[in-house]
């Protein structure tokens, strides 16, 4: 079985058939974004949505994009400029990582024995080389050798090696995510940046794409590099289009859809440093936990995101076919950055904006 939960997968896409059946054809875009002329003739609240552009600018956003049925609705900020995405490069991989689980060169209990998957030293042990695929998809390989582009967060709270077994723990591990990223291209042989051109790029029709905007970081302390990707709001947007319709993209499955549902279910919680549960971990994808996964907001079952360091978010509702993408300016001078629990409070004037209120927007237990 390819899929650990086939029948929560059905349950997680059910939301999509609604979505389909009431827009009897789906909305994408082609070469460009189509946009809304109007958002307020729709039902969307224009007092609202000038009070999210307040506190974006108060802040620091960068940008804003807000995309509903198919369509933009909202277009705040730089949505043009090519901007780091950090951590989200892991939901990209994701991606592709599912579509070659599909066609079988990629399996996930394989274990790293098997694919001859090592570093420098201190090397891995044979127990460590027992972690899976899988392992490495939900962040619980129990590996924790340095790695390459860390935080120094992320250096402070790795734990001791040996101190967990595969499978056991839950710890946000770069060394995971890189790795991954050789499994990928030792299975495709092709680069991750290649893979990403031919299998979302181009299908999603990305207008700003480029392969020079990409780049690898190798240094000493790991032989498995990070993988960066510079991208614009609006080519960021399609890829949580095609996640908010099940993989689907017009009339083509572009990523398997029990793929898509099995990697935004969540199979951890994340706790911050008090041992409070914040969101949920799916396959490198963020997800609700409890109805929890941003402070201030409470968002609609199977809300999902992938999230990049410093406030960069792109997240999914597909109950509402509604798709959210935020970005910061960490090039500028003194850094940007937006906490998630302030961008929680943006994402709650974004639902108390849309029709009729759909979203709802209410603070988790009001």
């Amino acid at each position: 079985m390819k899929y650990n939960h086939p029948l929560l997968a059905i349950v997680l896409l059910a939301p999509l058939s609604a979505i389909f059946a009431a827009q009897a054809t789906p909305v994408f875009p082609g070469l460009h974004w189509e946009k809304v002329d109007n958002p307020a003739q729709q039902g969307w609240s224009v007092a609202k949505l000038d009070e999210t552009h307040q506190l974006a600018q108060r802040l620091g956003s960068a940008a804003l994009l807000i995309v509903y049925q198919g369509k933009i609705v909202d277009d705040w900020g730089a949505t043009t400029r090519r901007f780091n995405v950090n951590s989200i490069r892991k939901s990209f991989l994701s991606a592709l990582i599912g579509m070659e689980v599909e066609a079988g060169k990629i399996h996930l209990d394989d274990t790293l024995e098997k694919l001859d998957i090592d570093d420098n030293e201190p090397r891995l042990t044979p127990a460590e080389k027992q972690a899976t695929v899988a392992d490495l998809l939900k962040a619980r390989s129990g590996i924790y050798h340095p790695a390459m582009y860390e935080t120094d967060a992320m250096k402070t709270r790795r734990p001791e090696r040996g101190s967990h077994s595969h499978g056991t723990f839950f710890f946000y591990n770069n060394w995971d995510f890189n790795a991954l990223g050789t499994i990928y291209e030792h299975a495709t042989g092709m680069s991750i940046f290649e893979g990403f051109k031919r299998n979302l790029a181009e299908p999603l029709q990305m207008e700003d794409f480029r392969m020079e905007d990409t780049e690898y970081v190798r240094g000493a302390a790991s032989i498995h590099p990070a993988y960066l990707f510079h991208l614009t709001a609006r080519d960021m947007a399609r890829v949580g289009l095609l996640y908010a319709r099940g993989g689907q993209w017009r009339g083509r499955q572009v990523v398997p859809a029990h793929w898509v549902a099995d990697s935004t279910s969540p199979y951890s919680s994340a706790a911050k440093a008090n041992g409070r549960v914040y969101a949920g971990y799916g396959y490198l994808w963020w997800t609700n936990w409890e109805g929890k996964q941003f402070d201030n907001v409470k968002l609609p079952d199977g809300s999902f995101s992938a999230r990049g360091h410093g406030g960069h978010v792109i997240l999914v509702v597909p109950s509402l076919d509604l798709v959210v993408v935020h970005r910061v300016d960490a090039d500028k001078k003194g850094g940007g950055s937006v906490e998630y629990s302030q961008f929680g409070s943006l994402m709650k004037l974004i639902l108390e904006a849309m029709p009729d209120n759909k979203g709802g927007g209410s603070l988790p237990g009001t």
